[in-house]
């Protein structure tokens, strides 16, 4: 309830009222791990009624998977109902499509796949056409999450008022969608009426194709992170020796600089390095066990996380940069900020906008270098700026400056 000696917030200028907005994408709405696009379905459900449509079922899927229980409930409801709407909230509602897409990634005849992918799209389109009638849905905006090959089509099939492309991985840099999606994607940047990225790198790169391309920045719930300065440092990290530098997150040396991290270790004896999170196979083969100033803690549970933050002097974040890793929205460096801690990554595009509330390295030499200056620069006014600026990457914003961006189109700018 409002507090009567409070001013509720004016509206935000451009936020949009009594819309339908359809959103399609790689995610379904049952997905088991966290979703950008779900949390804008549901900042977008605040003000609008919007569908939130499950990518279709096709071959490989239901042949591989029929034992799964979300592919299980799959069937069932298609075999009950067909299309099937489920509502999950205020003015948001699940569409269950019963279209059966064929597997067609496999093909390597441009021309061949390109008939297959459309017609998939057809039948796509028809599932969520039924699902607008059944609900009323009329002059849609068309939110499209980074779904190339399934929702090419779909502007040209279901006539959006606006149609959206959310671009929030460089998707052609993995090898499923490198091959034909080096083709199609630009096209359908290109033809979206305007593109939306949540790293400024991927910003850019949807302007090469499309000149109604904006930064649209990144939602995170930093609530967890915010109240963990209290909470006692877990004991294993406590039985380490300080000054700590940690990393929080998953070990895949498809994403962390191995070598830069070997270097940094043996560079700084005084230091000890703190690892925290599960490890794939060469991480756990790697000559970083050798060494006696890192610890790897292993997997924690996410409400864990913030505690072993907490315990750090100075957080760090030893990207590897590639083709996946390059225009990725760095969120742990949100997490690491809402807690005022110091921060060493490495440099990136999509670092540019964190570039005065942490310090950015090429290198090993580099980071060698920043860490121990990040630790001796540190006060508590840097703390209080850098929880502040994190506070600032929040849902509510994300979805206005994507609102801006409508606003935009819709007026002719």
């Amino acid at each position: 309830m409002t507090n009567k000696m409070q001013k509720p917030m004016p509206p935000h200028p451009h936020t949009l009222h009594h819309r339908d907005i359809v959103i399609v994408g790689q995610q379904p709405w049952d997905t088991p791990i966290g979703s950008n696009c779900k949390n804008l379905a549901l900042e977008f459900a605040k003000t609008n009624r919007v569908l939130y449509v499950n990518s279709p079922l096709d071959r490989i899927t239901l042949l591989k998977q029929k034992d799964n229980p979300i592919i299980q409930k799959r069937i069932a409801l298609r075999q009950q109902h067909g299309n099937y709407i489920e509502k999950i909230g205020d003015n948001l509602w699940n569409l269950f499509p019963d279209a059966i897409i064929e597997s067609i990634n496999w093909l390597k005849v441009h021309a061949l796949f390109n008939i297959l992918n459309k017609r998939n799209n057809s039948l796509f389109a028809a599932s969520i056409q039924d699902g607008m009638r059944q609900l009323g849905f009329k002059d849609i905006i068309l939110f499209n999450d980074n779904d190339i090959f399934r929702c090419f089509y779909l502007k040209d099939m279901l006539k959006p008022a606006v149609s959206i492309y959310y671009s929030r991985d460089y998707m052609i840099g993995v090898d499923y969608w490198k091959f034909h999606g080096e083709k199609l994607e630009p096209q359908l940047i290109k033809k979206s009426d305007i593109c939306v990225a949540n790293s400024v790198y991927l910003a850019n790169y949807c302007k090469q194709y499309n000149p109604r391309s904006h930064y649209v920045g990144q939602g995170c719930d930093l609530s967890m992170f915010t109240a963990a300065n209290t909470r006692e440092i877990p004991t294993d990290l406590a039985a380490i020796p300080k000054p700590i530098a940690g990393y929080v997150g998953a070990l895949q040396s498809i994403r962390l600089d191995i070598p830069l991290l070997e270097t940094v270790v043996k560079n700084l004896p005084d230091w000890n390095i703190v690892l925290v999170g599960p490890e794939d196979e060469t991480f756990a083969q790697s000559a970083l066990h050798l060494l006696p100033n890192i610890h790897f803690l292993g997997a924690k549970k996410p409400q864990e996380l913030p505690a072993y933050i907490a315990g750090f002097d100075v957080c760090i974040n030893p990207q590897l940069v590639n083709l996946i890793t390059i225009g990725n929205y760095p969120r742990k460096i949100d997490e690491y900020l809402a807690l005022g801690k110091p921060v060493v990554a490495t440099q990136t595009e999509a670092m540019s906008i964190f570039a005065q509330h942490t310090y950015l390295g090429a290198n090993a030499a580099e980071y060698t270098a920043l860490i121990p200056k990040a630790l001796n620069e540190n006060t508590p006014q840097k703390q209080q700026d850098r929880t502040a600026f994190a506070a600032t990457h929040t849902w509510e914003d994300n979805i206005n400056q994507i609102y801006a961006a409508i606003y935009s189109f819709t007026n002719g700018n």
